[in-house]
């Protein structure tokens, strides 16, 4: 009191002066030696964007800031004047730049709290605390600083300390004033923002524990409200900004959600792919394109796709669905206030309704219609920017994968060409190539024919197998109850896999009743198998034609006919017999692998080569082995190597399918 009036404003401003002075040192000082060391370690778990956020804007500000107040010192008469002024000027640019170091202050905390429980991690930070400042005389100078609340601060256990933006000064408290609401309204908010996304990471027990009377009452009158809604019965209230942003921002969300998916999706075919391993294999090829495309194969996955599936992970998957720091995770916290939204318009519409019918309302229902009109407030002022932002990511994150996909074909191509100029053609005008794959092609397709003409003419009819007893009387069963072009012969082993399936074996005959099953799938019939009835695939089944041949007579010994004629003196015509049909089969057995001859009772077989069984059995009754004739030679080879392939002409052969 006893200092004078000037003295008081001069001590006033040179206190303003050392401690703007000082905060901006202490910036300088975390950002250009703290933060710089801790990048030089390069430590993969430390998130140095999160920690430090956007502390250089707020250095840049505060250097301008600064400077500004020099100048304002400078003028004595004055000298208050130009200091307000200077507060308003910086007004509204400090406040940008605070709200977002506000907004990403938790998600800093919450790092800070992470670091702290790993040891590795604490050690480095306080290394680098210890390597680069005084701690002891910097912590000291700043009882006097506006903290910005720098997290390192956090890691060594040290309290926060709130000040604001240069109180002990009266004569700027008006543009202390001015601004201190907007922060006070945006602390608001981010308090509402961060109450209900906690609220949503609650475990299933602790929502269960919530339960009350209270919470199950308003849960009923917010569904009865919704259900009035969509009925009709009460109006909706109406905000066309909000429904406005909100359409937007479902629409982003939805469209991250789809890349997220379609990029799930191209992962798991590009591993699929990247199974076929060619150049793993020998080809027993020693030259040739064979032996290029093994190559280029084996430069493909070692190199190409390697480096294209690490690039792919660091600019599409990680930005896209990392773990707390991705697109995919900044939809969650919107998410939640949007749906929350909802949930207090409901409340806010009931109390509304009862307050025009009673005059008043109680605190706690005062407070309910704060808490909308709070995060309509915030949703209607962040979903702008949210949307931007998360337009641009998305967008950034498609333009990275169009060019990741670019520079792949383009790695592709070179790797390619370089294996097509060791070719022999690869000089060739392209008009002589085309001629010379024509020529080539139309000689490989003279000596396939001449091939194929020389193979029947040396190789021998089928021989037909006989039906047994068993098979043939199903056949004439069948023939009888569907009729003889309802029969189809069964060219591959079938296992059913399904309710209702058959299970089939190789040359069984079945007869169709339905070519499609109970849901109209074609490719499904349904079939009688000569007792059990079930579906088979359409496509392992082909046409039987049952060939009639007469029954041969039984010739009458002369004897008994002699004296047939003594007894009678006369013979009553014969009637004629009709032929007795009997079927010829649709399938032979042939030799599915070679075999030769180890002792007289066995006889060798070429793989292809048709034998007729005489006995599926050897003379102990062994199925092991079975007796077969293979032009004229009679013998025992094993039936495992015994194949029934149908016969699918008169003539000619084919080796099974």
């Amino acid at each position: 009191e006893e200092v004078l009036p000037d003295e008081r404003r001069r001590l006033a401003v040179e206190e303003l002066l050392a401690t703007e002075a000082s905060y901006v040192h202490n910036l300088q000082l975390c950002m250009s030696d703290i933060r710089a060391h801790l990048q030089h370690k390069q430590l993969p778990d430390l998130d140095l964007e999160g920690l430090f956020s956007n502390t250089d804007d707020i250095l840049h500000v505060s250097r301008r800031f600064l400077e500004g107040l020099k100048a304002a010192a400078d003028q004595e008469s004055e000298q208050l004047l130009f200091i307000c002024a200077l507060f308003q000027e910086f007004k509204e640019e400090m406040e940008t730049v605070y709200k977002i170091y506000c907004a990403s202050y938790e998600h800093a905390l919450m790092l800070v709290e992470s670091y702290r429980k790993d040891p590795r991690l604490q050690e480095e930070i306080l290394d680098t605390l210890n390597t680069t400042v005084d701690l002891n005389s910097w912590i000291s100078g700043l009882s006097a600083v506006p903290s910005l609340t720098v997290p390192l601060f956090w890691l060594l256990g040290l309290p926060r300390v709130h000040t604001w933006f240069h109180q002990p000064l009266l004569f700027v408290a008006h543009a202390g004033l001015l601004a201190a609401p907007s922060r006070g309204h945006f602390h608001a908010r981010q308090g509402q923002s961060t109450k209900y996304n906690k609220a949503e990471h609650l475990s299933l027990r602790d929502r269960l524990a919530r339960l009350n009377t209270h919470s199950i009452a308003k849960k009923t009158t917010r569904l009865s409200r919704l259900f009035m809604h969509e009925t009709g019965i009460a109006s909706k209230t109406e905000d066309k900004e909000y429904d406005d942003l909100e359409e937007k921002f479902q629409c982003v969300a939805s469209s991250i959600t789809a890349l997220k998916e379609n990029v799930g999706s191209y992962l798991k075919h590009l591993e699929a792919f990247q199974l076929s391993t060619p150049h793993k294999h020998e080809l027993q090829i020693d030259e040739g394109a064979a032996q290029q495309y093994r190559c280029f194969a084996e430069r493909l996955h070692r190199s190409v796709l390697p480096e294209f599936r690490q690039r792919l992970d660091r600019l599409v998957c990680q930005p896209l669905s990392q773990p707390f720091c991705s697109l995919s995770d900044m939809l969650v916290g919107p998410q939640q206030l949007v749906k929350k939204r909802l949930d207090k318009l409901l409340d806010y519409e009931e109390i509304q309704e009862r307050k025009s019918e009673l005059g008043s309302v109680t605190y706690d229902e005062e407070a309910a219609m704060n808490t909308y009109l709070a995060i309509n407030a915030l949703l209607v002022a962040e979903l702008p920017r949210f949307n931007q932002v998360a337009l641009q990511l998305l967008g950034q994150i498609l333009c990275s994968f169009t060019v990741l996909q670019r520079d792949l074909a383009t790695q592709v191509l070179q790797e390619a060409e370089k294996e097509l100029e060791q070719m022999p053609h690869s000089h060739m005008p392209l008009p002589s190539f085309w001629k010379l794959m024509e020529d080539t092609l139309q000689q490989s397709g003279a000596q396939l024919h001449t091939f194929c003409q020389k193979f029947e003419m040396v190789m021998p009819s089928p021989v037909a197998q006989p039906l047994t007893p068993a098979e043939e009387r199903k056949v004439h069963s069948l023939v009888s109850r569907h009729g003889p072009d309802k029969l189809y012969q069964v060219t591959s082993n079938i296992s059913g896999s399904k309710d209702l399936d058959l299970t089939l074996q190789r040359g069984q005959i079945v007869a169709l009743l339905q070519s499609m099953d109970t849901k109209g799938n074609t490719s499904r019939w349904l079939v009688d198998a000569g007792g059990p009835r079930g579906f088979v695939p359409a496509a392992k089944l082909q046409p039987y034609c049952p060939v009639p041949k007469e029954q041969p007579r039984m010739q009458v010994p002369a004897l008994e006919c002699g004296m047939e004629r003594r007894r009678h003196s006369y013979a009553l015509p014969e009637a004629p017999r009709a032929p007795v049909s009997t079927f010829a089969p649709a399938f032979q057995v042939v030799a599915g692998f070679s075999f030769v001859a180890r002792s007289p009772h066995e006889v060798s077989v070429q793989a292809g080569q048709p034998v007729l069984v005489l006995e599926p059995h050897d003379k102990k009754g062994s199925k092991e082995w079975s007796l077969v004739d293979v032009n004229g030679q009679k013998g025992y080879v094993p039936s495992s190597y015994l194949v029934t392939v149908p016969v699918e002409k008169p003539l000619g052969w084919s080796l099974p399918v």
